[in-house]
């Protein structure tokens, strides 16, 4: 299933300048997985040694954050858009 995955300017120097990828995958893992099969910088950038996301780092599947759907267990479908977005934060 190919799912487009957006990523925020602030991680595109570790995607290789990409705006979006479109990948394979059934869940929001496998998604994830193939984004970081691609570019393994985005793994340290995005997710825990233990595989999950970090604090600070939100995934929404179309508009709605998995946290509140079943996480990086969620099934995607052919067509889907998940788009990343660290929490930022200033004053």
């Amino acid at each position: 299933m190919s799912v487009t995955v957006k990523i925020p300017t602030q991680l595109r120097a570790a995607a290789g300048g990409e705006a979006e990828a479109s990948l394979d995958g059934a869940t929001v893992q496998e998604v994830l997985d193939g984004l970081f099969d691609r570019f393994e910088e985005l793994r340290a950038r995005i997710s825990d040694e233990d595989g999950s996301l970090r604090r600070f780092v939100n995934v929404y599947l179309a508009g709605e954050d998995i946290r509140f759907l079943d996480g990086l267990a969620t099934p995607v479908k052919d067509g889907s858009e998940l788009t990343i977005l660290p929490a930022v934060a200033g004053g």
